[in-house]
Protein backbone atom coordinates (compact mmCIF):
# COMPACT_ATOMS: atom_id res chain seq x y z
CA UNK A 1 0.00 0.00 0.00
CA UNK A 2 1.46 3.63 -0.73
CA UNK A 3 2.30 5.92 1.69
CA UNK A 4 -0.24 8.99 2.03
CA UNK A 5 1.66 12.64 1.05
CA UNK A 6 1.48 13.34 5.21
CA UNK A 7 3.70 9.86 5.51
CA UNK A 8 6.03 10.56 2.84
CA UNK A 9 6.73 14.29 3.97
CA UNK A 10 7.29 12.75 7.63
CA UNK A 11 10.04 10.13 5.91
CA UNK A 12 11.47 12.95 3.61
CA UNK A 13 11.72 14.95 6.71
CA UNK A 14 13.59 12.04 8.79
CA UNK A 15 16.01 10.81 6.32
CA UNK A 16 17.29 14.73 5.96
CA UNK A 17 17.29 15.34 9.75
CA UNK A 18 19.50 12.37 10.01
CA UNK A 19 21.52 13.29 6.77
CA UNK A 20 21.95 16.48 8.08
CA UNK A 21 22.94 16.54 11.78
CA UNK A 22 26.31 14.85 11.03
CA UNK A 23 27.29 18.18 9.38
CA UNK A 24 25.99 20.16 11.94
CA UNK A 25 22.95 21.58 10.21
CA UNK A 26 18.98 20.58 10.62
CA UNK A 27 15.93 21.36 8.55
CA UNK A 28 13.97 24.20 10.14
CA UNK A 29 11.14 23.92 6.98
CA UNK A 30 10.40 21.41 4.34
CA UNK A 31 7.87 21.49 1.54
CA UNK A 32 7.09 19.77 -1.81
CA UNK A 33 5.35 21.75 -4.06
CA UNK A 34 4.00 20.22 -7.68
CA UNK A 35 5.34 22.46 -10.52
CA UNK A 36 3.55 20.49 -13.64
CA UNK A 37 5.27 17.84 -14.70
CA UNK A 38 7.44 18.36 -11.60
CA UNK A 39 7.88 19.06 -8.14
CA UNK A 40 10.03 21.76 -6.37
CA UNK A 41 11.54 20.50 -3.10
CA UNK A 42 12.32 23.76 -0.71
CA UNK A 43 14.28 23.23 2.27
CA UNK A 44 15.47 25.95 4.53
CA UNK A 45 18.56 24.71 6.85
CA UNK A 46 19.92 26.30 9.50
CA UNK A 47 23.04 25.49 12.39
CA UNK A 48 21.74 22.67 14.96
CA UNK A 49 22.39 25.26 18.08
CA UNK A 50 22.67 22.24 20.27
CA UNK A 51 25.79 20.76 18.28
CA UNK A 52 27.85 23.83 18.84
CA UNK A 53 28.09 23.93 22.21
CA UNK A 54 27.46 27.33 22.96
CA UNK A 55 29.54 28.67 26.55
CA UNK A 56 26.64 31.57 26.94
CA UNK A 57 23.57 32.86 26.20
CA UNK A 58 24.79 36.24 24.32
CA UNK A 59 27.24 35.67 21.76
CA UNK A 60 27.03 36.21 18.57
CA UNK A 61 26.20 32.99 16.12
CA UNK A 62 27.20 33.61 11.89
CA UNK A 63 24.94 32.56 9.67
CA UNK A 64 25.52 29.67 6.56
CA UNK A 65 27.91 31.01 4.36
CA UNK A 66 27.23 29.90 1.02
CA UNK A 67 29.97 27.29 0.58
CA UNK A 68 28.60 25.15 3.89
CA UNK A 69 24.77 25.87 1.94
CA UNK A 70 26.13 23.83 -1.04
CA UNK A 71 27.67 21.22 0.75
CA UNK A 72 24.62 20.60 2.67
CA UNK A 73 22.51 21.08 -0.48
CA UNK A 74 24.92 17.95 -2.06
CA UNK A 75 23.63 15.98 1.47
CA UNK A 76 20.39 16.58 0.48
CA UNK A 77 20.33 15.67 -2.48
CA UNK A 78 22.25 12.66 -1.97
CA UNK A 79 19.66 11.36 0.48
CA UNK A 80 16.84 11.78 -1.38
CA UNK A 81 18.52 10.00 -4.43
CA UNK A 82 20.01 7.26 -2.03
CA UNK A 83 16.06 6.48 -0.28
CA UNK A 84 14.47 7.06 -3.67
CA UNK A 85 12.08 9.15 -1.86
CA UNK A 86 11.05 11.45 -5.01
CA UNK A 87 9.99 8.35 -7.12
CA UNK A 88 10.80 8.52 -11.02
CA UNK A 89 8.95 12.26 -10.90
CA UNK A 90 11.65 14.88 -11.92
CA UNK A 91 12.21 17.68 -8.74
CA UNK A 92 13.82 20.90 -8.42
CA UNK A 93 15.66 21.10 -5.30
CA UNK A 94 15.72 24.60 -3.65
CA UNK A 95 18.00 24.90 -0.37
CA UNK A 96 18.23 27.77 1.47
CA UNK A 97 19.27 29.50 4.97
CA UNK A 98 16.66 31.58 7.45
CA UNK A 99 16.47 35.26 6.26
CA UNK A 100 15.38 38.37 8.14
CA UNK A 101 11.95 37.58 7.17
CA UNK A 102 11.02 34.12 9.02
CA UNK A 103 9.48 34.65 12.06
CA UNK A 104 10.69 33.66 15.59
CA UNK A 105 8.50 31.52 17.26
CA UNK A 106 10.96 29.06 19.26
CA UNK A 107 13.62 30.07 21.27
CA UNK A 108 16.53 28.96 18.85
CA UNK A 109 15.32 31.43 16.32
CA UNK A 110 16.17 34.36 18.81
CA UNK A 111 19.19 32.48 19.91
CA UNK A 112 20.55 32.57 16.42
CA UNK A 113 19.15 35.99 16.07
CA UNK A 114 21.62 37.81 19.29
CA UNK A 115 23.09 41.57 17.85
CA UNK A 116 19.76 41.88 15.81
CA UNK A 117 16.84 44.58 16.36
CA UNK A 118 13.86 42.91 16.68
CA UNK A 119 9.86 42.97 17.32
CA UNK A 120 7.60 40.86 19.72
CA UNK A 121 3.97 41.28 20.18
CA UNK A 122 2.46 40.93 23.46
CA UNK A 123 -0.73 38.89 24.57
CA UNK A 124 -2.25 41.92 25.64
CA UNK A 125 -1.40 44.26 22.74
CA UNK A 126 1.15 46.45 21.95
CA UNK A 127 4.30 45.90 20.53
CA UNK A 128 7.68 46.20 21.88
CA UNK A 129 11.27 46.59 20.00
CA UNK A 130 14.65 46.27 20.75
CA UNK A 131 18.35 45.28 20.56
CA UNK A 132 18.18 40.87 20.75
CA UNK A 133 21.13 41.01 23.41
CA UNK A 134 20.42 37.39 25.60
CA UNK A 135 18.37 34.33 24.26
CA UNK A 136 18.09 31.38 27.33
CA UNK A 137 15.74 28.69 27.29
CA UNK A 138 13.05 30.14 29.18
CA UNK A 139 13.57 34.30 27.98
CA UNK A 140 15.24 36.85 26.34
CA UNK A 141 16.67 40.34 27.07
CA UNK A 142 15.57 43.18 24.23
CA UNK A 143 17.69 46.38 25.05
CA UNK A 144 15.25 49.10 24.02
CA UNK A 145 17.34 51.68 21.26
CA UNK A 146 18.59 54.55 23.33
CA UNK A 147 17.93 53.06 26.91
CA UNK A 148 18.78 54.85 29.58
CA UNK A 149 21.43 53.23 31.94
CA UNK A 150 20.22 51.20 34.58
CA UNK A 151 21.08 52.47 38.28
CA UNK A 152 24.51 52.17 39.11
CA UNK A 153 25.96 50.55 36.05
CA UNK A 154 26.71 53.40 33.96
CA UNK A 155 26.83 53.10 30.33
CA UNK A 156 25.21 50.12 30.41
CA UNK A 157 21.23 50.58 28.75
CA UNK A 158 18.36 48.54 30.75
CA UNK A 159 17.33 45.67 29.60
CA UNK A 160 13.71 44.29 28.84
CA UNK A 161 13.18 40.20 30.38
CA UNK A 162 10.41 38.55 28.67
CA UNK A 163 9.37 34.73 28.72
CA UNK A 164 8.73 33.12 25.17
CA UNK A 165 5.40 32.44 26.73
CA UNK A 166 4.79 36.41 27.33
CA UNK A 167 4.85 37.16 23.11
CA UNK A 168 2.44 35.82 20.60
CA UNK A 169 4.88 36.42 17.97
CA UNK A 170 8.53 37.99 16.81
CA UNK A 171 9.97 39.53 13.91
CA UNK A 172 13.59 40.53 13.39
CA UNK A 173 13.83 43.96 11.74
CA UNK A 174 15.70 44.94 8.64
CA UNK A 175 18.67 47.56 8.96
CA UNK A 176 20.59 48.50 6.22
CA UNK A 177 23.51 49.69 7.87
CA UNK A 178 24.40 47.58 11.08
CA UNK A 179 27.34 47.51 13.28
CA UNK A 180 30.11 45.68 13.64
CA UNK A 181 29.18 41.31 14.07
CA UNK A 182 30.30 41.77 17.34
CA UNK A 183 27.91 44.74 18.28
CA UNK A 184 25.86 43.20 16.90
CA UNK A 185 26.51 41.57 12.81
CA UNK A 186 28.09 43.57 10.22
CA UNK A 187 26.11 42.78 7.03
CA UNK A 188 23.27 44.06 5.34
CA UNK A 189 19.75 42.17 6.40
CA UNK A 190 19.05 41.85 2.88
CA UNK A 191 21.90 39.02 2.32
CA UNK A 192 21.38 37.10 4.93
CA UNK A 193 19.38 34.80 2.89
CA UNK A 194 21.94 31.90 0.90
CA UNK A 195 19.93 29.37 -0.95
CA UNK A 196 21.17 26.67 -4.17
CA UNK A 197 19.17 25.32 -6.70
CA UNK A 198 19.85 21.69 -7.54
CA UNK A 199 17.45 19.63 -10.17
CA UNK A 200 17.08 16.03 -9.70
CA UNK A 201 15.74 13.15 -11.60
CA UNK A 202 15.81 9.13 -11.00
Amino acid sequence: MSSSPTDRHQQIHADLTAALAPLGARVEDLTVTPAGKRRIVRVLVDKDLDSLDLPDETSVIEPLDLDTVGDLTKAISDTLDATDAMGEQPYVLEVSSPGVDRPLTQPRHYRRNIGRLVTVQRPEGGETTGRLVRAGADDFDLRPEGGKPQAGKAGAASVITLGYDAVTKGKVNVEFNRADPADPADSTDMNDTTDTTKEGQH
